[in-house]
């Protein structure tokens, strides 16, 4: 039989190895397994835009031109309607198969809200190491999956899956949004405040849990709460600019927004809100390299303000999040403001920490 114990689980059928930690089948874990930053946009660099033509029925609204959280699709048949769609999967993050599924389901449908949309069907994408790890491992992580979707109100179909030799998983998911009240990174604007709709330190918290096992039960909560009320609330209250927090780390995606929107960024750190523990997990080095890559990339496109302790300020606004909350360009009722948009000074955008 197959049993699951705080991140363990034994196998004691015949011929079948026990099986130890989740995440110890990952090279890492999470949003931090992305490809960094600036290797992706050099991949992607040649590769058609939103102004590309396509023959067919519908008009490409969103696509890779600023490197959105999805792509946004209208068409005759819907006027005034648009189709959002994306894809997200990664490596265990924690140890718990069920708790791996509901996260990363949460992280997939999170790129729907960030484009103010809502989530209508999704598909599983899963790859898994089956002669190491049981199905029955697997089946929890699905389950994880459909409970989110449930929660969500969004339909979960099926899916396609692969043997692979490390377990990977996540959802492709197609959304709704109305095109007159989208939000995209693009359409940021000087002088709006910027609000962040849930704590950071996931990062450095899930590094912790992959190198010592220790459970952060307050990461798991924020990395399984929905981005739906924020998303509804920022529609709500007028904005016209988001994206989520999630591999490239506060600094990252806020960099992405203002490069795209012609404008420049301030964030102000000591209004930044992190999880319990993060400081700590930072203190004691727990460090992901994704993070660290986050950092370089903006960092010529940095102003630092602070003084003692920079450095480690630095990351943990870098630190790649998992299943983030949204960075919204307006105020969002319960949210910090974290900073605001001002004019472009330069040639390029740039962010100032202070």
């Amino acid at each position: 039989m197959t049993t699951t114990t705080q991140g363990t689980t034994t196998d004691d059928r015949p011929g079948r190895q026990q099986v130890g930690r989740l995440t110890s089948y990952a090279h890492g874990g999470g949003c931090a397994c992305k490809i960094p930053p600036g290797e992706l946009e050099a991949v992607l660099a040649g590769l058609p835009g939103r102004g590309a033509a396509v023959e067919g029925p519908g008009t490409l609204v969103v696509g890779l031109d600023d490197g959105d959280d999805a792509a946004v699709v209208t068409s005759a048949a819907t006027p005034g309607t648009g189709v959002v769609v994306t894809a997200d999967f990664f490596t265990p993050v924690v140890d718990d198969p069920y708790d791996w599924g509901r996260i990363a389901a949460t992280n997939a449908l999170s790129d729907v809200y960030a484009m103010g949309g809502t989530p209508l069907v999704a598909v599983n994408l899963l790859c898994w190491p089956r002669d190491l790890l049981p199905m029955e491992v697997a089946a929890e992580v699905l389950r994880g999956g459909a409970d989110v979707g449930r929660l969500a109100g969004c339909h979960v179909a099926g899916g396609h899956s692969v043997d692979d030799p490390e377990p990977k998983y996540g959802m492709a998911v197609t959304g709704l949004v109305d095109v007159d009240r989208l939000l995209r990174n693009d359409s940021g604007v000087a002088g709006v405040p910027l609000s962040l709709t849930k704590p950071l330190g996931v990062g450095v918290l899930n590094s912790r849990h992959k190198q010592t096992g220790e459970v952060f039960d307050q990461a798991v909560e924020a990395m399984t709460t929905l981005n739906a009320d924020a998303s509804r609330a920022a529609v709500a209250a007028g904005a016209r600019a988001a994206t989520d927090v999630t591999g490239f780390g506060l600094l990252g995606h806020l960099y992405k927004m203002a490069r795209a929107s012609g404008v420049d960024a301030v964030v102000d750190a000591a209004a930044v809100p992190y999880l319990d523990g993060a400081r700590e997990a930072l203190r004691d080095g727990f460090v992901s390299g994704g993070t660290r890559r986050n950092l370089d990339w903006v960092r010529p496109h940095l102003i630092c303000d602070l003084g003692d302790g920079a450095e480690d300020e630095l990351l943990l606004l870098a630190d790649a999040q998992t299943s983030g909350g949204l960075l919204v360009a307006g105020e969002v009722p319960g949210a910090p403001v974290v900073g605001e948009l001002v004019p472009r000074r330069g040639a390029g955008a740039r962010v100032t920490v202070r």
